[in-house]
């Protein structure tokens, strides 16, 4: 339903802090292996270490891994040199106040991932995405700015608010998940169909 909706990218999430994961790894592996292209797969995590990235992403199948927690330049490194085809996605995570830390990030990481991806912070489940919640686009915007790599907007966007925020923040690129789901937490073909529409529709009114 995701790939004929005109999804680009699945996200798999593996090795999760708050949240608990969809899929045990071996289920989503055959899920990947069925994807048809154009559509590519990639592992969402916060693992830490390239060793466990590398053996997790290979079991998996994936195109690539967005880095979504904490994780030292050292181990971004040697996962870049033993995975070099792999497409490295580095969160940028929101909260108040961390304005300054993130532009210090995308200037550690931009050398050694392919994208960043913005998300935002909910100090209540101490999540850092996957909330559901907006963050200031503000904020969004400025990194958009600052980074020499494209930069996906995430967090609380949905089929209602996705054109508005790439019309503000001017990202590369849109990623949703708890926008697009039913109240029983399975994504919604109506809901997915339409957030397709308007982002493409978005992206094409500013080319």
């Amino acid at each position: 339903m995701l790939v004929e909706s005109g999804v680009d990218w699945l996200g798999f999430p593996h090795g999760l802090d708050v949240h608990a994961e969809d899929l045990p790894p071996d289920e989503a592996a055959r899920i990947i292996r069925r994807v048809p292209r154009p559509a590519r797969c990639i592992l969402i995590t916060y693992h830490a270490l390239a060793i466990e990235l590398i053996r997790l992403g290979a079991r998996l199948g994936i195109a690539g891994i967005q880095l979504h927690g904490p994780i030292h330049v050292r181990e971004v490194r040697r996962l870049k040199q033993f995975r070099p085809h792999w497409f490295l996605v580095k969160s940028l995570v929101i909260r108040p106040g961390n304005l300054a830390d993130l532009c210090v990030d995308i200037r550690t990481f931009s050398p050694l991932v392919d994208a960043f991806i913005t998300d935002t912070f909910d100090p209540a489940t101490g999540a850092s995405g996957a909330t559901g919640q907006t963050h200031d686009w503000t904020i969004s915007r400025r990194l958009v700015a600052e980074s020499p790599r494209p930069v996906i907007l995430a967090g609380g966007l949905t089929p209602a608010n996705v054109a508005a925020a790439i019309r503000w923040v001017q990202p590369a690129g849109v990623d949703a998940h708890t926008g697009l789901e039913d109240a029983a937490g399975n994504k919604d073909a109506a809901r997915v169909r339409a957030f397709v529409e308007k982002a493409r529709r978005a992206f094409g009114q500013r080319e």
